[in-house]
């Protein structure tokens, strides 16, 4: 005796599954456009007063550009820094490439990291960032 499933056609037997592979699909890219999972929205003040409880984490902060720098390292790879700040405190924010923003207001979201210097007690506070929002 035939089983019942194999009486349906393929694309009747597997309809709900590909139904379901659809929404898994559609929901990924929601959450992907909605950008980093866990990504904390602060402050450079927030993140300076407990840097230990922002190291390595994934930040979204926003303020105004000052001390913009635009380099190329010896092996020729552009990259660039400036100070984020929120009219309180200001926090280094290096990225590769061109600088987006020359002045003004911008976004950035990175991850930040409480670096010791190589051979001292002192504790550089940056945000690397993946995107830079001018605003």
């Amino acid at each position: 005796m035939a089983s019942r499933g194999a009486s349906q056609s393929f694309p009747q037997r597997h309809r709900g599954a590909c139904g379901l592979l659809i929404a898994i699909a559609a929901l990924g890219l929601l959450l992907a456009a909605a950008g980093p999972a866990g990504a904390l929205d602060t402050s450079p003040s927030a993140i300076l007063t407990n840097p230990d409880r922002f190291d390595g984490q994934i930040v979204t902060i926003s303020g105004t550009i000052t001390n913009l720098r635009e380099t190329v390292s010896r092996r020729g790879n552009p990259y660039y820094t400036f100070d984020l700040s929120d009219g309180k405190q200001a926090i280094r924010v290096f990225s590769f490439g061109k600088a987006p923003c020359r002045a003004g207001t911008a976004a950035v979201e990175g991850t930040f990291e409480r670096v010791k210097q190589a051979g001292r007690y002192t504790f550089s506070n940056e945000v690397t960032a993946t995107q830079v929002t001018c605003r």
